[in-house]
């Protein structure tokens, strides 16, 4: 006539394990109110253009990257040698050209902004790339284009 002790048979057992639940998952509830909304920003709109670039980029057969105004399709520079960071992005733009079946013919616009900001666009797919996210060494080999640049005439109004 062993009976074995358990929490199971004492009144309220259950009732108390069902409150414990329902305060810890509203604690959850609570805690992911409270912090959903932090670490989020809120999407800002772009400093004025304070010029622009329409470019186009070809590969040499010595490995060099020509950059191409694709107004008249002059050369106006040439990077020489790995140039990671430059072939890493293009190949990020080309790429999606290519998953899209559009071919390498529109050119890319270079933007720098009034704040300092630099963005590199197709058009074609409408992928923008803030290349001051990459860090000013980074960002200078594209920034360097900018002498080449008329100022914009949206930036001149504003």
């Amino acid at each position: 006539m062993s009976q074995s002790l358990s929490n199971n048979n004492l009144p309220g057992h259950h009732n108390l394990t069902g409150w414990i639940f329902v305060g810890f998952l509203c604690s959850v509830l609570l805690v992911v109110a409270l912090l959903r909304n932090q670490g989020v920003v809120s999407p800002q709109n772009d400093a004025p253009v304070a010029w622009q670039l329409t470019l186009r980029f070809e590969d040499r057969p010595n490995g060099d990257i020509a950059v191409l105004d694709a107004s008249n399709q002059m050369e106006i520079a040439r990077y020489q040698g790995e140039q990671g960071f430059v072939r890493g992005t293009l190949r990020t733009l080309s790429r999606e050209r290519m998953r899209r079946g559009i071919g390498s013919g529109p050119g890319f616009e270079l933007k720098g902004h009034t704040d300092g900001r630099l963005t590199l666009i197709d058009p074609a797919t409408s992928v923008r790339i803030d290349l001051e996210s990459f860090g000013p060494t980074n960002m200078s080999s594209f920034a360097q284009l900018q002498i080449h640049a008329k100022p914009s005439l949206n930036a001149s109004q504003e």
